[in-house]
């Protein structure tokens, strides 16, 4: 299988594990962070990343867990995913310097990147929030931090013999796959590109553990409604219109806060892919005005 993107791949340094990122072009870095599903991957940005390799040094992560990097059998939790974003800001200012960077993230791991910008905010430049989770509704996320929505006695019972594995397997079935993400775009016009390495990387060892996570709600935060509270870099908050990603009720909070602005782009949850000059301009336009 061809790598997922066309990027020299590095491993970087991490207490969270093997950890891989791809890496393209030249000038101040910017972060990209894929989302986090059964068949995750950096494979998910890879038309932001053609796009700013041309104009910045772009380092699209592996989350752990998934793609090339290390998917060991371990509890995933928003903790974990943090820190592996924090240790890929360590690594980029070791080759460009302490200069604050760029990050874009999509979906679930909008979470991780807020979090790891609310605790060294010293480290982000901007913020990018790419059909982020935590705004259905208008219900407030303010547990006690670090809290999540696990489900232990699910998460255990998946870990259970035989059973986790077999609906992992269900569920990234081909036509499932497909299922998934003609729900994620809102139509039946996928990326085929995107779908064959989603099929392609549920079937490496270890796939399973970290999606087994998400499923027992593991790598939701309880508290994010007070970690996007404390985001003092600017933010760009965009979404599609269709599909299943559709209710951010919850940016509502956000419309006062100065620093956050919005684009509501009429396509699915991965506008990049459906409209890839227009959300490249605005995204290029945000992070350099800013």
């Amino acid at each position: 299988m061809t790598p997922a993107l066309n990027g020299q791949l590095q491993t970087i340094a991490s207490g969270t594990g093997h950890l891989c990122a791809y890496v393209k072009g030249q000038g101040r870095p910017i972060i990209l962070v894929h989302t986090i599903n059964a068949a995750a991957s950096a494979a998910e940005v890879r038309p932001i990343f053609e796009f700013l390799s041309q104009h910045r040094a772009v380092y699209a992560i592996d989350l752990p867990g998934y793609g090339m990097s290390e998917r060991a059998d371990r509890l995933y939790t928003p903790r974990l995913m943090t820190d592996a974003i924090h240790d890929l800001v360590r690594h980029i200012q070791v080759v460009h310097g302490h200069e604050a960077v760029d990050a874009l993230a999509v979906s679930l791991s909008c979470e991780f990147l807020a979090r790891a910008a609310a605790e060294q905010p010293a480290h982000f430049e901007t913020i990018s929030l790419v059909s982020p989770t935590g705004f259905t509704g208008l219900k407030l996320r303010q547990a006690p931090e670090g809290k999540t929505y696990g489900l232990n006695l699910l998460w255990k019972l998946l870990k259970g013999p035989g059973w986790g594995l077999a609906i992992f397997n269900l569920l990234t079935r081909p036509s499932v796959i497909r299922y998934f993400l003609n729900k994620t775009w809102g139509s039946k016009n996928i990326d085929e590109e995107m779908y064959r390495y989603a099929v392609w990387t549920t079937q490496q060892p270890g796939a399973q553990h970290a999606p087994l996570c998400f499923l027992s709600a593991q790598l939701f935060s309880a508290d994010i409604t007070d970690i996007y509270d404390r985001l003092k870099q600017k933010v760009w908050m965009s979404h599609g219109t269709r599909g299943d990603f559709v209710d951010y009720r919850g940016k509502q909070r956000y419309a006062q806060f100065a620093n956050w602005r919005f684009t509501v782009y009429q396509s699915g949850a991965l506008p990049y892919f459906e409209m890839p000059d227009q959300f490249s301009a605005d995204l290029l336009q945000f992070i350099n005005q800013a």
